[in-house]
């Protein structure tokens, strides 16, 4: 039996990360090769031209899953009936911008969407934030979608989860598939904490920790976490522009694994609504491990956290909370 189309929204579907996105859904990339989709997106009325040039290279590709595109610059439109939210459109931050100018913008931005996702949206949607400040972003629509699960909005860390992956992989010369397990905690800045004490890799002769194969604590402990932390930047430096191919293919990765579930044994990262696990701040949405399964996340419990762990862990917890408070003094 063929399946129903999944409708699946791309918020700043002209911009870079959209134009590499949209293909890989229109694939089944995110969603599954049996599994047909009608794309939605959505962009501001200045892009609008370019966004039906999108569309006119999606109809030109001839993707044998997508059953339809709707590309719009009105949020009631292009929010009516999705399944799955992909909210790339932002507002980014231009030099000489404080961060209080920046947060005011997507709160605006993320209030109005949410209003259109609260009121047009399916059901049981699902919604991931990929713009930033994305967990706080994530919040933001949170606060103003009260009929969506709280459970069912998240934000992307899976970018940095895969960046740790890659280091680990290039470190030992083996290939990523044969590395899991590293964590993400916190925020998707540059205070994320990359925690690889429960990673594992591999080998001929079975698992083994990352740590006893890398046999490098000064470089796991230093340069691995900075490298990871500020990748975003080194990619604008050499390209000129931000993340876009990896950003496009974490974000398949975060919703495909939710939606269809982690391997056995597996967990990645995700940004969710803190219920008070590893004594994070509850209300804030923090980077945790998680495994998935039936649609839907679970917190992984009782890893054990080392002091230098813990001083991390609550460094970005403290971060997401300034963000929080000046998120909400633009509302009011």
């Amino acid at each position: 039996m063929a399946k129903d189309p999944v409708r699946v929204l791309v918020t700043g579907a002209a911009g870079q990360i959209g134009y590499a996105l949209v293909p890989m859904i229109a694939r089944g990339i995110m969603l599954g090769a049996d599994q047909p989709v009608i794309l939605h997106m959505l962009d501001i009325p200045p892009a609008a031209e370019a966004l039906n040039g999108v569309k006119m290279e999606l109809i030109d590709a001839a993707f044998p899953l997508l059953k339809g595109v709707v590309a719009t610059t009105d949020a009631v439109e292009g929010c009516t009936g999705v399944n799955v939210a992909v909210m790339v459109g932002g507002f980014p931050r231009k030099e000489g911008m404080e961060r209080k100018d920046v947060m005011s913008k997507n709160v605006s931005i993320y209030k109005s969407q949410a209003a259109a996702l609260e009121k047009h949206a399916a059901p049981n949607c699902k919604v991931l934030v990929v713009a930033n400040p994305a967990n706080t972003n994530a919040l933001i629509l949170k606060e103003f979608a009260p009929s969506i699960p709280e459970k069912n909005i998240t934000c992307l860390t899976r970018l940095d989860h895969n960046r740790a992956l890659g280091q680990v992989s290039e470190r030992l010369s083996v290939p990523v598939s044969d590395v899991k397990n590293v964590i993400i905690w916190g925020n998707h800045s540059s205070s994320q904490y990359p925690d690889v004490n429960h990673a594992s890799v591999k080998t001929s002769s079975g698992e083994k920790p990352v740590r006893e194969l890398v046999k490098d604590d000064e470089w796991l402990n230093g340069e691995f976490i900075t490298t990871v932390q500020q990748r975003g930047a080194a990619i604008i430096k050499a390209r000129k522009l931000s993340s876009a191919l990896s950003a496009a293919s974490s974000a398949c990765d975060h919703i495909r694994d939710w939606v269809l579930g982690t391997p056995e044994g597996t967990f990645v990262s995700m940004g969710v609504y803190s219920d008070g696990s590893y004594n994070v701040p509850a209300g804030l949405i923090y980077s945790f491990p998680v495994t998935c399964r039936n649609g839907e996340w679970s917190i992984v419990h009782g890893l054990p956290i080392d002091e230098a762990s813990r001083k991390k862990m609550d460094l970005t917890a403290e971060e997401l909370k300034e963000e929080k408070d000046l998120a909400y003094s633009c509302l009011s």
